[in-house]
């Protein structure tokens, strides 16, 4: 086998399998080794592919899910050129083609006579694996089906050149390895450096699961849409009551937009200190990023707000064109004021310059949004289109009212509390 000859796909992750496997097709039946130590070398690797059929949720022919997923995680010059826009040209592509048919070789391998040569039959349970459940520990469902079937897919492709035509087109529409394959990311910062690291577990919401609040959601998406679309849009922020869906707006659009290259990044105030490292990390990909930071606010002595006024708009280097700024905040100024900002008589001589300092940096966000707490009839209204949702055939007088003692007891008229007193419900049947 070939594997030392690749040049563009090289330093693969999880990549121990894949040559070890090349060693053994290779010296499986060389005489020089012992069959034992091969044959043990060979469970190993069976092993190895039905734990990760049971951590990624793979199916049918495992070996040929392990390849489909290296190709599909591997980020280097063709893939990443690749990822959201499609066909690339230059002389990349031969490089690319050059390791595709090496690939192709690995896929169209016969294991038949090494599963002779070694007396391991097991073999052949990977090659038509049922999986007990196919829930993913790495995956969101849909694209965990998308790499099996891009497996089956190069089993269909006669030549290189169409196993690589077939792997540019997966590139175009997921795009390549965790910022193609996943929709959130949260910040980690470890002694070896700041990473961005998947979210596997993001709530299914979408803009039409939160009742009412037409507008604020309007604006919400002219805002994304003329991002992803590539057109000039702003730093946005939601702002108002407890409980009145904004950070479930931006669960929402991270659904409803992820088809069309749009990736979320959350972060904490704790870490703005690393946001230009995570810029850093992100502002050459095709993909469009939102940094999101929910229930953002400051107090007096908190001044991790400098960091981030720095990279909104101030510093030398300008913010790139694929990132925004999204944040949710009770507060519409973001930082505490206080009465003695705006008193005659105050211990700093400049007293307009602490307001302007303090404002500052909600003036950075060229979209306001704001989301207030319904009152009782909208409340009302949310109330009774979630019960019909969810096939609640309480009579209507009835609903209502037990709505109305629920939320009176639990934080007062709100989406949250309507979405609350029907789960409440749903879980007494």
């Amino acid at each position: 086998m070939r594997e030392q000859e690749l040049i563009v796909y090289r330093d693969f992750e999880d990549g121990d399998l894949f040559f070890d496997m090349a060693w053994l097709m290779s010296h499986y039946d060389d005489e020089y080794y012992n069959v034992e130590d091969m044959a043990a070398l060979f469970y190993q690797c069976i092993h190895r592919l039905i734990e990760l059929a049971g951590t990624y949720g793979f199916h049918g022919n495992l070996w040929h899910c392990y390849l489909a997923n290296l190709l599909v995680n591997n980020e280097n010059s063709y893939s990443c050129g690749c990822e959201i826009r499609g066909e690339i040209e230059g002389t990349i592509n031969r490089a690319a083609l050059h390791d595709i048919v090496i690939f192709k070789e690995f896929y169209d391998y016969d294991f038949a006579p090494m599963m002779e040569a070694l007396k391991v039959s097991e073999y052949a349970l990977t090659q038509q694996y049922e999986s007990s459940s196919r829930e993913s520990k790495v995956y969101n469902t849909r694209i965990c089906a998308r790499i099996c079937e891009l497996a089956e897919k190069f089993c269909a492709d006669r030549t290189p050149e169409d196993m690589k035509d077939t792997l540019t087109q997966f590139y175009k529409e997921y795009g390549v390895g965790k910022f193609g394959l996943h929709k959130s990311f949260r910040v980690v910062h470890d002694e070896e450096g700041v990473h961005v690291v998947p979210i596997l577990n993001i709530a299914h919401v979408r803009l039409d699961d939160l009742v009412g609040y037409e507008i604020p959601k309007q604006k919400l998406t002219d805002n994304t849409e003329a991002f992803v679309n590539g057109r000039k849009a702003n730093n946005c922020l939601l702002f108002g009551d407890a409980g009145t869906g904004k950070s479930s707006c931006i669960k929402a659009i991270a659904n409803e937009y992820y088809d069309r290259g749009l990736r979320i990044i959350e972060i904490y105030k704790h870490q703005f200190q690393d946001l230009n490292e995570v810029i850093s990390q992100i502002k050459k990909r095709n993909y469009r990023f939102i940094i999101y930071m929910d229930d953002l606010s400051f107090e007096d002595f908190e001044i991790e707000y400098k960091y981030l006024k720095a990279v909104i708009e101030g510093g030398l280097e300008k913010k790139p064109e694929n990132v925004l700024i999204y944040a949710t905040s009770n507060r519409r100024h973001l930082i505490r004021e206080n009465y003695s900002d705006k008193e005659e008589i105050r211990q700093d001589m400049h007293t307009g310059d602490t307001v302007q300092e303090k404002l500052s940096l909600v003036y950075r966000f060229g979209v306001t949004i704001y989301f207030g707490a319904p009152d009782k009839k909208q409340f009302q209204v949310i109330v009774k289109t979630l019960a019909e949702r969810h096939g609640i055939t309480m009579p209507e007088e009835e609903l209502l009212l037990e709505a109305n003692k629920w939320e009176l007891a639990h934080g007062g008229l709100s989406g949250r509390s309507a979405q609350q007193f029907i789960d409440y419900l749903l879980g007494k049947n």
